[in-house]
């Protein structure tokens, strides 16, 4: 009798204490944002990513009215600002703005301290930018089909990337494999350096973002051959190398944000909310045009599936390439 009216009490009081905390975790809720919000961008600062994460941090700010801290926290090919994210409260106040790198590569990569889909809460896919096959202007090609003939009858032309397990990378090999021609990946600490090699001609070709070559493209420093998706992309002159006969490419870098995994759905859903309104509209739209993305603004779950969708894709040709990790 004594041990059972032990056991109710002890029930009594957990079921108290989960209903002070429910409480709690709803009034936390009602009132947010009740105090700034910190975005993590998981780059070093400059590039399209970074300027994604502050334009996004504005139109938070200005949809729901606290100010948005955008924070680098770079390195690791963004798995260390990942994990910070993955770890912290989940109460709405840290985001993440995510990658391709970060949720469509390292997690079938490397071995990650965090997992991309259990620790996360997707939020949107802000925006994309599509990948575009460049080469030297020296290179006596004028289109993508002429490149591949001069490839396969010159095997060993090299292309460069930001690095091994980098979206250049494992671009380069999808057209390897998909194309059928023998070229050689020359890794690089960055896609700067790579660019000035190609530049000047010591590697041949290179697929990366567009917004990242279009001042070279503009000036005539650099030759595009092709956007490497599938269709045409609008604001963009360029064929889709999928009218060169090659279905299988589809290369967009893509940024969204993300939550820790055990946020309120109710904040979830009020950020996709104000992220999706802002971006559409006005100033911010205006700023990642100037970026040539383009303007997504989905719901969490479209999110989700591009996410599954790109941990596919990659994983195939990682394991079909052979690609380790450094």
């Amino acid at each position: 009798m004594f041990k059972s009216r032990k056991l109710s009490i002890a029930l009594i009081v957990i079921n108290c204490s989960l209903l002070i905390s429910s409480n709690l975790i709803a009034a936390e809720t009602s009132k947010f944002p009740s105090k700034p919000i910190r975005l993590i961008a998981p780059f070093a600062p400059g590039g399209a990513l970074d300027v994604i994460a502050r334009t996004t941090g504005e139109v938070i700010t200005e949809q729901l009215g606290q100010p948005v801290v955008v924070e680098n926290r770079a390195g690791a090919a963004g798995a260390i600002g990942s994990e910070y994210v993955a770890k912290q409260p989940p109460d709405g106040y840290t985001l993440l703005l995510g990658a391709t790198t970060t949720h469509g590569i390292n997690p079938v990569l490397q071995k990650l301290s965090y997992d991309p889909i259990k620790d996360f809460l997707p939020v949107s896919l802000v925006a994309t930018i599509p990948h575009i096959f460049v080469v030297n202007p020296n290179l006596p090609v004028k289109n993508f089909s002429e490149f591949i003939t001069y490839a396969k009858a010159r095997p060993g032309l090299a292309f460069g990337s930001a690095g091994n397990g980098s979206p250049h990378h494992l671009a380069g090999e999808l057209i390897k494999n998909e194309a059928g021609i023998n070229v050689v990946h020359a890794p690089y600490k960055g896609s700067g350096p790579a660019l000035i090699d190609l530049l000047a001609g010591h590697i041949h070709f290179m697929s990366i973002e567009y917004t990242a070559v279009a001042s070279q493209l503009a000036a005539g420093k650099l030759k595009a051959l092709a956007v490497l998706t599938a269709q045409r992309v609008p604001g963009i002159e360029l064929s889709a190398v999928n009218e060169f006969g090659l279905s299988g490419i589809d290369v967009t870098a893509w940024y969204a944000i993300y939550a820790p995994s055990g946020t309120p759905s109710e904040i979830v859903n009020l950020l996709q909310g104000a992220i999706n309104k802002g971006i559409k509209d006005g100033p911010a739209k205006e700023k990642l045009l100037k970026l040539n993305a383009t303007v997504v603004g989905s719901t969490p779950e479209v999110l989700t599936r591009h996410m599954n969708q790109e941990l596919a894709r990659w994983a195939k040709i990682i394991k079909l390439s052979n690609i380790q990790p450094d």
